[in-house]
Formats: C-alpha cells, structure tokens, sequence
C-alpha cells in the first residue's frame, strides 16, 4: 500500500514538473523527485521550444531556433513536430501545433512542404491555411491540398454514412407502385417482406412479391431542394470547412438536388464545384466583409417549390447590409413555405461568436437559429425533410449541450 502511494506520489510530481516547465527542476529535486524519464525528458523539451521561450532551443530564443520573426530553421521544426506527433494524443498534438503558430510566429513556414507533411490534419489549421491560400508558394500547393484532403476524408468518414441515412429515411418514404421498375425496385422491403421464402437448398431468398417504389415521386417537382448559403466571412472558417464537405455528399445524392453558395459582401455560386469537394473549399475565400441580405436574394431564384425547399443560412449573422430587408426577406420565405434553418456556426470548437440581437431577430420569425455540431446534422436533416418540429429538436439540442 505504501509502495502504491509512493508510486502515485512519484507520478504528480512528474505531471507537476512537466508542466510548470525546466525552472522548476531543482525545487523538485529537492522535494525527492526521481527526475524525469528519457521519454518524459523528450516531452519537456518539446513543450518548452513553444512554451519556455527563454529557454536554449526555444523558437522563440536567440539560439538554434532563430528569433520569432526570422522564424527557427526548417529541419528544427521538422524534427520537433515528428517527436510532437509520436510523443502525445492527436488531440494533445493539434493544441500544441495550433499554440506553436501563434506563440512562436511559425505561421509563415505552414506552407513549407516538409512541415505539412508532419502536421497532424486539424480543422482550425485548415482555416488558418485556406484564409492565406493566395499566399501559397507554387512549390507548396501540392502539400498543402494534400493536408486538405486528410481533413476533408476524415471528417467525410465520420459524417457521410450518417447523411446519407437521415436523407434516405426521409426522402425515400414513398409510395409503392405496381409498375415494375429494375430502377425503382425497393430492395428492403421486398427482402424483408420474403424472408419467409428463404429457399435453404438454394441458399437464398426467392421472392414472390417485388415491391417497387412510385417513380412519379421523384420528378424534379416533387424532389427537395437543398440550399446551403454560406457566410466566408473571417470568422467562419470551420463552418465552411464543415459545410463545404456536408454540401458535396447532398450534392452527390440524385434524391434531393443541392445548391451551394458562398457569400461575403460578393456572391459566388460553388454548385459546380461539388463533385470535389478539395476544389469546393478552394473555391471558397475566407475573410472580407458580409451582406447576407444580397445573398438569400439570389438564392431565392432558385426555390420553385417552398414547401419542398430547405434552405441553411450558415453565418453570424453580422450584417454590413441591410438588416431590416434581411429580416423581411426571411420572413417571406418562411410564409412561404420554405423550411429556414439559420445555424450560427457548424462546427465543434464551442460557443460562436455571432450579433446576439440579430438572432433573437430571426428566432422571433420562428426560424430556428442556433449552432449545431457537425455530429447532430444528420437528425436535423432526417426532422426537416420529413416535416417535423425543428423547435422541439433544438430545445433537444440545447438540453444536451448543457
């Protein structure tokens, strides 16, 4: 027991020393700490070339890392982001990578090649990359849309099997046709309904019935129309990073057909770019100022049917416009019949930024305005599509986030 106490004893000091950093080393000594691990010493040494920067070695330091404004040479820095990576969790290694960029002036060398090739994929530095993307030098394009695609494919792998799903619940409960159709054959619900029929010499099932969906339904009158106009304005990054990513897996799906607008004091329609959706984010151009009233005004051209039509105003809703028109544009829409959902960010990194009054603006027209996690898009898609109470399932929302 007292061994196990010791242990533990032993393991806060080292915390304790890891993270009050080197000048603390001989006040620890003297409370009896055995030292710090060669592991543990590696760790100390890379936290203090971004958080010691008085210390020998530091980025911040006259020595071999170079002065903050010159910037430490490029194999310092490659070496120190590889013992980074191998040393903490992901998680850990992007606040370090993120603290690195602002404390020690390496914004700069993010478009060296040899250092994006070490950086662990992270959606704040994604946005920091895109808003200076006409900076990129020519060596460094390459590089730099590679470490864009990890991002995309990754969160394309956390989200897309989740869309896709919300979007063929909803849009996909149609009417059953007697007219054969290879095209229109509703696979589970003909399996389902004949597995009763399980032939066991055979080993498969042999239908009896064939149930086909009504392909009237899915003509250009009756299908969905998704819109998602999205603010690029500065402090919206990693909503556009999510939308733009959320935006090519809707605009892959023949069910529904989607739109894609980007907006800032200009209007640029990135529908054509969807396909990729690497091309799509560079499309897009972080910063500037906003007018989202000119924006939901071209993009009403494109509603036909309102009631068919569900429209994702993303932004913080800083108008440099004209606010009041912003107001009763929306108000129209939503008499009507357009399904609004205004999200004040869609991203992960916590409590937005955005005009409190114009919210509270727009939640009294009874659109829901609220941020939403990326995670929980797939249900508010699944409500919308299918008509259901958006109030309710951002009361929900809002009950969980607490």
């Amino acid at each position: 027991m007292e061994s196990q106490t010791n242990k533990d004893m032993e393991q806060s000091m080292t915390r304790w020393r890891l993270i009050l950093g080197q000048d603390s080393n001989d006040r620890f000594g003297k409370m009896g700490s055995g030292g710090l691990s060669s592991e543990m010493d590696m760790m100390d040494q890379a936290l203090a070339a971004i958080y010691n920067l008085n210390s020998p070695g530091s980025f911040g330091s006259g020595g071999a890392g170079g002065g903050a404004g010159r910037g430490p040479s490029n194999p310092q820095i490659t070496r120190w982001l590889g013992d980074v990576r191998s040393l903490f969790d992901p998680e850990l290694v992007k606040i370090i990578q993120g603290d690195a960029m602002t404390r020690c002036g390496l914004k700069q060398l993010i478009f060296e090649p040899e250092l994006l090739e070490n950086l662990e994929p992270d959606v704040n530095l994604a946005s920091t990359i895109l808003m200076l993307k006409d900076q990129i030098p020519k060596r460094s394009k390459e590089s730099v849309r590679e470490f864009i695609k990890k991002i995309v494919e990754e969160i394309n792998r956390l989200l897309e099997q989740d869309i896709r799903r919300a979007v063929t619940a909803a849009v996909n409960k149609r009417k059953h046709s007697p007219i054969p159709s290879a095209a229109a054959l509703d696979y589970k619900t003909t399996i389902s309904r004949n597995l009763k029929h399980y032939n066991q010499e055979l080993k498969t099932i042999v239908p009896e019935h064939f149930y086909f969906f009504d392909r009237t339904s899915t003509t250009a009158a009756n299908k969905w129309n998704v819109i998602l106009d999205i603010d690029q304005s500065g402090s919206m990054g990693e909503s556009v990073i999510y939308s733009s990513i959320i935006s090519c897996i809707l605009a892959s799906m023949s069910s529904i057909s989607t739109r894609i607008v980007a907006f800032d004091t200009n209007i640029v329609d990135l529908t054509e770019k969807s396909d990729d959706p690497v091309d799509l984010l560079f499309g897009f151009q972080l910063g500037g100022g906003t007018n989202i009233d000119q924006s939901v005004a071209y993009c009403e051209k494109f509603i036909e049917n309102p009631k068919k039509t569900l429209f994702f105003l993303i932004t913080d809703l800083e108008e440099g416009g004209n606010r009041a028109a912003l107001l009763r544009r929306l108000g129209e829409l939503k008499e009507a019949g357009v399904t609004l959902v205004c999200l004040l960010a869609l991203a992960e990194s916590g409590r937005p930024y955005y005009d409190t009054q114009m919210a509270q603006r727009v939640a009294a027209l009874k659109i829901p305005c609220f941020a939403c996690s990326p995670q929980m898009l797939p249900q508010l898609l699944e409500r919308a599509l299918k008509g259901q109470d958006l109030d309710q399932f951002v009361k929900e929302f809002e009950k969980k986030k607490k």
